[in-house]
């Protein structure tokens, strides 16, 4: 017996197999050398795995999405605004829309979880 669809807050029906995705799904992007990105949207935000290998750089940019994450594995130094801290796994980051930031990988691989809101069209 197939379980039957469910109604999203929003609306919208989806599938009961929709709500789970297996790990390595969704969209894979190489945005600068030694980062990649694997993102899977909803209808409002976007979460993201980030991968970094040693010594590799998101330099200084800004978007108008609000962003949160947390670091997962290694260490990644950020620059948000004018304040410059090292992370490691547990620590989390905000950043309003808006705000210069950018991140530097240190001397081993380092994995990140992001979130976005809104959704940001170009990591689909």
């Amino acid at each position: 017996m197939s379980e039957p669809d469910r109604q999203h807050e929003s609306g919208s029906a989806a599938a009961v197999g929709d709500y789970f995705l297996p790990a390595g799904s969704g969209s894979r992007h190489l945005i600068f050398p030694g980062v990649e990105i694997r993102t899977t949207a909803g209808h409002q935000l976007m979460l993201s795995v980030v991968r970094f290998e040693p010594g590799s750089v998101v330099p200084d940019h800004s978007h108008p999405h609000e962003q949160m994450g947390m670091m997962i594995s290694g260490r990644l130094e950020f620059t948000v605004d004018d304040t410059t801290r090292v992370l490691g796994p547990g620590d989390i980051w905000r950043i309003p829309g808006g705000v210069v930031h950018s991140v530097r990988a240190l001397e081993e691989p380092a994995v990140a979880l992001d979130v976005f809101h809104p959704i940001r069209e170009d990591y689909l």
